[in-house]
């Protein structure tokens, strides 16, 4: 049985991939996807989507470890992995994966505040008098 791995990222958040062949088990941080996500429906589908666009999702076992950023963050992140990992998988998978935008790190993130200012761009109350 053979394992691969890969890295997925989203904002702050990091999920850590394995993926090999098996029954369709998908564990996070060693818990099932459904206890990790509780009613979350929006979020495991995002997860499962690279998965039923193969039709891999009953041949093959997952296993992440997610940290840091919010719940969809951690979400996308794990997309993110799973799609890579499924192209370290079988490189085929790679035509289906890429046109659909699931193998791109999405690089949006919270711009930082500037000095002298409320948040990144808003800034304080002006007075003319």
């Amino acid at each position: 049985m053979e394992k691969y791995y890969a890295t997925g990222k989203r904002k702050t958040a990091v999920a850590r991939v394995w993926v090999w062949q098996g029954e369709g088990n998908i564990n996070i941080n060693k818990q099932t996807l459904d206890e990790y996500f509780g009613g979350l429906e929006e979020a495991k589908l995002k997860i499962l989507y690279p998965l039923n666009l193969v039709g891999l999702n009953s041949k093959i076992d997952v296993y992440a470890t997610v940290k840091g950023g919010g719940i969809m963050a951690q979400a996308e992140a794990l997309r993110h992995g799973i799609s890579k990992a499924l192209v370290e998988y079988d490189p085929n998978l790679r035509a289906t994966l890429k046109p659909l935008g699931l193998l791109s790190r999405d690089a949006r993130a919270k711009e930082r505040k500037k000095y002298g200012r409320k948040k990144a761009r808003k800034s304080f109350q002006w007075s003319k008098r």
